[in-house]
């Protein structure tokens, strides 16, 4: 559908909800009768006029098409129907291209009621920097007055939606004053005369950059880092930099933004600028989006950050936090109660430990570039065994019914051959919410789901470190610090493991030799547990310490068998 059929579909349903409120009653066409001027539109025509681009054309689409110009469209207070039809007609390639993604009215209502539940909004100004067609400004309370609100956003025909929704809720049929408050600018290269008392909105995601927009974006911002410049992160720092001291910025989110390596400099920003709080763990909460995401609300304050009396929602429980936390830009972590919060601390901060940051070799599994041609599910004289991360489980492998014939110059990406031919490595799965790692002395290879750990803590067996990394403690530690579904390097860099004696590894290598062993699951599974209890009074644990951990992860698949 072209662009002029979308504005004089859009405009049909515009005249319909500028007239909802009037003794008329249309039933479809209002937009025909509005063009052949026997219709006008009580002060809103000039809405419909900056809609339609040729009025010629418009009115030859409704004659060709006259069944589409008869749908009612009914107003419902606050509800962005123009909104829904204009987006249901967009390109969605065009729509992932500028990182455009409309905002689900449920995920909008929550955000601006608990925005204005925790904040006093009277004579306070607010913007949305990327209003689209205006959905969060529709669910404002009614009693903020539209002189304080204002909207802006580079889609020139959602600007134009946007101010038929705002004229509709507020009644304002000024032609200048919906023009100054609902602004066609981009919002990184505008510059607004005045601070806001709130910011709120759902920036772009993944918008892709000229490398000119990239070099000016470089000079302005200090989150415009690397070579793939993320748009909400710039969008953040901006709308910092437009907040009045104690203002509040609450935006949509990717849930990456709290603990991916590459929104580090943001982060750095906010926790030198910012306090927290509110923070909404949604999920995937965009249709065909695969993107966990969060309600984040932070005040600028221009102090280093805290995040007591933060409120927080994940979805299963809500809390808040009330005990002063330790906040690093490498990672925002909230998921924990306070209560949790100083066993992780415990954890962490347990004497003797050691870390495999700078102590391990860590390695891709192979990335063949194309398993059709490479894998084989037959053996031969010429292959071997190659795994995948869905053949690990905790301590050891099943055999895999996939072969591959190594020849790493054949590869799209491949680690060196003495890794993958260590005498002796770990295994770990990429792609999961649990630590799930495996012994290897077999020199087997893996693919890129299956990735390579060679410890190098001088003292300490790789079936020690195999041990603490397989515990319930590391996987509470994972879970809530990184609440992730990649294992990620850095993550695993950060699990303390308690150093202890050879004499001291003993009873634990003879219990994990005993797991390795084992072909019952009952054994393996009370091998596991009896393991577990030892490693948390490693760690220093009570036993009502550690049996919060166990309840913490009842239920959770342990991939034992």
């Amino acid at each position: 559908m072209g662009d002029l059929e979308i504005r004089t579909l859009i405009a049909e349903c515009g005249a319909q909800l500028l007239l909802h409120d009037t003794l008329f009653a249309y039933s479809g066409h209002c937009l025909e009768h509005f063009l052949n001027g026997t219709l006008i539109l009580n002060g809103y025509d000039f809405l419909i006029n900056d809609l339609i681009s040729d009025k010629e054309q418009s009115l030859s689409f409704i004659q060709k098409h006259p069944d589409l110009f008869r749908i009612t469209y009914r107003y419902e207070g606050n509800e962005d129907v123009l909104g829904l039809l204009y987006i249901s007609t967009k390109n969605l390639g065009s729509r992932k291209a500028e990182g455009s993604y409309y905002t689900p009215t449920s995920i909008v209502k929550k955000l601006c009621g608990k925005l204005f539940e925790i904040n006093d909004y009277s004579d306070k100004t607010l913007l949305d920097p990327c209003c689209g067609t205006g959905n969060f400004l529709l669910q404002l309370p009614a009693n903020i007055h539209f002189d304080n609100i204002y909207g802006n956003d580079t889609d020139e025909l959602s600007v134009k939606i946007a101010r038929i929704n705002l004229a509709v809720k507020f009644k304002i049929k000024s032609r200048k004053k919906l023009y100054a408050h609902i602004t066609d600018e981009d919002y990184l290269d505008h510059s607004f005369t005045q601070k806001f008392d709130y910011i709120i909105g759902n920036p772009p995601w993944g918008y892709e950059f000229s490398e000119t927009e990239k070099k000016r974006l470089r000079e302005k911002y200090v989150s415009a880092v690397g070579s793939a410049i993320e748009s909400y992160d710039v969008f953040i720092e901006q709308a910092i930099n437009d907040l009045v001291p104690e203002g509040v910025l609450s935006f949509v989110l990717p849930e990456a933004v709290l603990n991916v390596k590459t929104h580090t400099p943001i982060r750095t920003v906010i926790a030198r600028n910012c306090d927290f709080q509110y923070l909404d763990f949604l999920g995937n909460a965009f249709d065909k989006v695969q993107c966990p995401c969060i309600i984040f609300q932070i005040k600028n304050t221009g102090y280093q950050a805290s995040c007591v009396g933060m409120e927080i929602s994940d979805r299963q429980r809500d809390f808040q936090i009330n005990i002063p936390r330790e906040i690093s830009p490498e990672c925002f972590s909230f998921l924990t109660t306070d209560e949790e919060y100083v066993l992780l601390q415990k954890i962490g901060f347990s004497e003797n430990k050691c870390f495999l940051a700078n102590n391990a070799v860590f390695a891709l599994g192979i990335v063949t570039g194309n398993n059709k041609e490479y894998i084989s599910a037959s053996k031969t004289d010429q292959n071997e065994m190659v795994l995948k991360g869905s053949d690990l489980r905790k301590y050891r492998f099943t055999a895999s019914s996939n072969y591959i014939v190594f020849k790493p110059e054949s590869f799209q990406q491949v680690a060196p051959a003495e890794y993958y031919r260590a005498p002796e490595k770990l295994l770990y799965r990429f792609i999961c919410n649990q630590l799930v790692f495996a012994y290897d002395d077999r020199q087997t290879l893996s693919l890129n789901s299956c990735n390579i750990l060679i410890p190098k803590i001088e003292g300490l067996s790789v079936k020690y470190i195999l041990t603490i990394l397989n515990s319930r403690i590391a996987q509470y530690f994972f879970k809530k610090t990184f609440n992730s579904v990649k294992i990620l390097r850095s993550h695993i860099e950060q699990i303390p493991i308690p150093f202890i004696t050879k004499e001291q590894q003993e009873p634990i290598l003879k219990s994990v030799e005993t797991i390795l062993a084992a072909h019952d699951a009952a054994i393996i599974a009370e091998t596991y547990d009896k393991l577990d209890e030892q490693i948390s009074l490693l760690y220093g644990l009570t036993a009502k310490e550690y049996s919060v951990i166990k309840d913490s992860l009842a239920g959770e698949n342990l991939f034992l068998v």
